[in-house]
């Protein structure tokens, strides 16, 4: 087929959301001159995705024929083929052969009898002629949407042309209806009426994160992370059934509580319940039990007092509304006798139209069935009305019991449950439940539930013990943000008094605050020591424990000479489990301590032990932390692909918990530009920086902008990266922070500085970096500022002592296990040879690369190897485009229809600056920034800063 259509600017629509890949993969078919097929579910948003393709390609098109067939019409012959050339057969028809156009007529008016028996290839040559004609004069994009539908004559015409159209510029995008299970081959009946080679896509289901971006944009935003999850779970993540819960929400009067299920809107249960009418009462009775058990299985429905259980699933399988077994008795699960709807949707649906005596019955029947204790005290809570103090007290006790299973999760919801079910005057109050509740919700990443809980205690708790619980909780949902909860601290210490136990809680909190808001690293490591002192007054060993580690995580930044004997107090006996396994807890401290001490080995001996400790537990915030703390291991040792897997588990995390994404962007933009994409790098490494702005956390800060400082030197912008890592030795010398371990920027600053014509100044980066190295014996941090002062001998002209030394560190950090850093040595001498003797061989080190899997690095070596450039002169992009930043126009023609503020504007966000910024360097404020960026978006029809650096790699946004 010709490829003679012209690419189309590709303005993504606000309304197609989560389907970036496959939006790419139908790009690339469409850009060869191929057609599209998509398949899925109903609301899937099959229709949505179609329409966004069409308004792309539309216009490159000259001819477009569309149409969108329904169930009721599909009886009415020839009716999608009116739709496509009612309007344009004429253009062409005078053309056609004399029987072709009394066929073609005939069908498109219904003046004459007609039929494909009665005109047979008379209507099929008519219809294939007029799409050659139409061809002739340009492309034709031929659009149909719900091919399901489609009547059969004009099915099968559609197929007579398509197979015959080979060579001309005819493209066909369609979409059609299949299954919620997806089966092999189910779509192959709808591809005969497409071209051979036509690209079958099937559209997935929506992520949790795409789902919650989905309900922001359908002005459903706001939500709780359980009631997104409870939507995300309920529609499958179908977009259409989640828009409409969050409808049903918004205009519910009383938002269900936690636990409670989700209202499902009339609409969506008259759309998958449509068949359960075809079932006797007893059944759907049988149904609605089912829905409201946990793991439903036909023993269980048995036990709850539904004697023909089997018959009746069986019933409702062959309709569709529950998944069949298999051959051998077993559900989908694998589970013997095991029931599962065909959709979660169903089973909400079921139980929301129920009245609430009949799922109080259905809950009260299965509080007997259920063999498992929390079950039993789920659902005899849920058939009971008022409180009760006996009911109260087994719900508490199954929170206990999922909260040791390691499912914070559900023991937070149960102990809901049982503060609701709690009598006023009990042992246990009411509020000290709610409070437990909201520490687990806290465990188990639910922040957002853990803050409405615990400001719900502080409205009625006049317990001072209570409230300080809640204000922690309160300041703990904050993470890194501690800023936005500064009120907090004052009403805290007067809920203290003089009590040392929680004021040791309360000043816990303030050595945070310290460090995240003041960055006042000498007063963080003060107060911390002041919460341990207090703390063991009190006899909580715990959060001495906690203060203790806190401490020693300060000295070891600062350098301080106490950090090894503070770390050993707080590894003493006797250690509290729960707080050992922490992420803020001393065994982290001591993995922090073991990797900045070159220990690899036992680093990631001590992070596997902790990641399976808290998986165990579920403790959320501690999975996040120690996944990127494996993550970082295993880019230390050279492992780039490993670490860029687990810095994106990590990261995947934190987004769906809202836990420490700053963090998560951080490592993996390191991550990234040792084994992914570098302008996947500076996008992260750049949002990373703005999010740490935001919060005002100049710690993560310096981290942020060593990671952009790091991919701005891997994309070959030098000047970026002096620019970035000049503010972070900045803003490190301000905090104290001394340990080059930390960060491990220092050798990435002087070797950008080198190739910005500054040797001297790299120089004194060197050595008042050896000089720390020494004094707390880092010898990975020495051996790569080793690597980097060879660059400034070399570039001094010093080249016999610069590859000598290169040597030496290239071998120490091989013995370190530092991989990627011996790898970037072998880089640095091999390009030294080769400036000394004209020519040099880069297989050592792209031997070394190839086994990091550091594909950046790999590209920049192959367009070294290929240019010949020499070491005094910038490396190599990873991609065109990145490389001079700071002439961005040469790279970067869209520019031209930019006015001049615009093109800087644009120029400083490839370079990777914030809005801040652009605006100190532009002498303008940030609002005009932000209202620059806008107009620069809209000129070059793009959507984000992404796009434009994007656009200056050569890709399409």
């Amino acid at each position: 087929m010709r490829r003679d259509f012209e690419e189309p600017v590709r303005p993504r629509s606000g309304q197609v959301i989560g389907r970036e890949e496959l939006l790419v993969r139908a790009r690339g078919q469409l850009s060869r001159g191929g057609s599209l097929l998509l398949h899925g579910p109903p609301g899937i948003g099959k229709s949505t995705v179609l329409r966004a393709i069409t308004a792309e390609y539309a216009e490159s098109a000259r001819t477009v024929l569309r149409c969108s067939a329904t169930e009721s019409e599909s009886h009415l012959p020839f009716l999608a083929l009116v739709d496509l050339l009612g309007l344009v057969a004429d253009e062409v028809a005078d053309a056609l052969p004399a029987p072709q156009q009394a066929a073609l007529e005939a069908a498109l008016t219904g003046r004459a009898e007609s039929s494909l028996h009665q005109d047979g290839l008379a209507l099929r040559l008519a219809v294939l002629s007029v799409l050659r004609a139409l061809a002739a004069r340009g492309p034709v994009l031929l659009v149909a949407d719900d091919l399901q539908w489609l009547d059969a004559p004009s099915a099968e015409l559609l197929a007579f042309a398509a197979r015959r159209l080979g060579g001309m510029p005819v493209r066909m995008l369609g979409a059609v209806r299949t299954g919620t299970e997806p089966k092999e081959q189910e779509h192959d009946p709808y591809l005969r009426a497409y071209p051979p080679e036509t690209l079958a896509l099937r559209l997935p289901p929506l992520s949790r994160p795409q789902v919650s971006e989905l309900l922001t944009a359908g002005g459903y935003g706001g939500l709780r992370r359980s009631t997104l999850r409870d939507i995300h779970h309920t529609s499958g993540g179908n977009p259409l059934f989640a828009l409409e819960l969050g409808r049903a929400l918004a205009e519910s009067p009383t938002p269900p509580r936690p636990g409670e299920p989700l209202p499902v809107p009339t609409s969506l249960r008259a759309l998958v319940l449509s068949r359960l009418e075809l079932l006797s009462a007893e059944a759907r009775q049988t149904l609605l039990v089912a829905s409201a058990g946990a793991r439903p299985t036909q023993s269980l429905l048995q036990s709850a007092g539904r004697p023909d259980a089997e018959a009746e699933i069986a019933l409702a399988a062959s309709l569709g509304l529950v998944a069949a077994q298999g051959p051998d008795g077993h559900g989908p699960d694998g589970q013997e006798g095991a029931v599962r709807f065909a959709h979660p949707l169903v089973s909400a649906a079921l139980y929301a139209q129920a009245t609430p005596q009949e799922r109080r019955a259905a809950h009260a029947a299965l509080s007997t069935a259920a063999s498992e204790p929390i079950e039993r005290a789920r659902h005899l809570a849920l058939a009971t009305t008022g409180t009760d103090e006996q009911v109260a007290e087994r719900l508490s006790e199954a929170a206990a019991l999922a909260r040791d299973r390691g499912a914070p999760s559900v023991a937070a919801q149960l102990g809901l449950l049982a503060a609701r079910h709690t009598p006023a005057g009990s042992r246990i109050g009411a509020d000290e439940r709610r409070l437990r509740s909201a520490e687990d919700a806290l465990t188990s990443g639910e922040i957002d539930l853990a803050r409405e809980v615990a400001r719900d205690v502080l409205e009625r708790a006049t317990d001072p013990a209570v409230r300080v619980r809640a204000w922690m909780v309160v300041i703990d949902s904050a993470g890194q943000a501690m800023a936005d909860v500064e009120a907090v601290f004052p009403q805290a210490l007067a809920d203290a008094g003089e009590d040392p136990r929680l004021l040791a809680l309360v000043r816990y909190q303030l050595a945070w605050r310290a460090l995240l808001v003041e960055g006042a690293m000498d007063k963080g490591r003060e107060e911390a020591a002041r919460a341990a002192r207090l703390a063991a007054t009190a006899g909580d060993r715990s959060t001495e424990l906690l203060a203790l580690s806190f401490q020693a995580q300060m000295e070891t930044l600062m350098g301080h000479p106490a950090a090894p004997v503070t770390l050993e107090k707080a590894l003493a006996e006797p250690q509290d489990l729960r707080v050992a396994v922490d992420h803020n807890g001393a065994g982290a401290t001591r993995f922090r301590w073991l990797i900045m001490s070159d220990q690899l080995t036992d680093a990631r001996v001590s992070i596997t032990r902790l990641l399976g400790e808290v998986r165990r537990r579920g403790i959320v915030e501690s999975e996040v932390h120690f996944l990127r703390g494996l993550a970082e291991t295993e880019l230390r040792s050279g492992h780039c692909g490993r670490a860029l897997d687990l810095a994106h588990e990590s990261l995947r995390l934190a987004r769906d918990t809202g836990i420490g994404e700053a963090a998560g962007n951080m490592f993996t933009s390191l991550a990234e530009a040792a084994g992914g994409d570098v302008h996947r790098a500076l996008v992260l490494a750049g949002d990373a920086v703005r999010r740490a702005e935001d919060d005002g956390d100049l710690i993560y800060l310096s981290r942020a902008l060593g990671a952009l400082g790091h991919a701005q030197l891997v994309a070959g912008d030098a000047a970026g990266t002096v620019r970035s890592l000049r503010r972070a030795r900045e803003l490190e010398q301000r905090l104290g922070i001394s340990d080059p371990a930390r960060g491990r920027w220092h050798g990435d600053l002087a070797e950008a500085l080198v190739l910005v014509g500054e040797p001297a100044e790299a120089q004194d980066v060197i050595t008042a970096t050896r000089e720390h190295a020494v004094r707390l014996r880092r010898a990975s941090v020495l051996a790569v500022l080793d690597r980097a002062e060879a660059l400034v001998k070399a570039a001094t002209g010093r080249h016999e002592a610069a590859a000598q030394q290169l040597m030496s560190a290239q071998d120490r950090l091989a013995q370190l296990g530092y991989g990627l850093e011996e790898a970037r040595a072998a880089f640095a001498l091999a390009r030294l040879r080769a400036e000394q003797s004209g020519r040099g061989s880069y297989d050592e080190a792209a031997r070394l690369f190839r086994r990091c899997r550091a594909m950046p690095w790999l590209r920049q070596l192959d367009a070294v190897a290929a240019a010949g450039s020499a070491p005094g002169s910038p490396p190599a992009a990873a991609s065109p485009g990145v490389s001079a930043p700071a002439a961005p126009e040469s790279v970067l023609p869209h520019l031209d229809r930019l006015a001049s503020t615009e093109r800087q504007v644009a120029a400083l966000v490839l370079e990777g600056a914030t809005n801040r910024e652009i605006a100190a360097r532009l002498f303008i404020s940030v609002k005009t920034v932000e209202a620059t960026l806008t107009r620069v978006y809209r000129k070059l029809g793009i959507r984000s800063r992404v796009d434009i650096v994007r656009l200056a790699a050569g890709q399409r946004p």
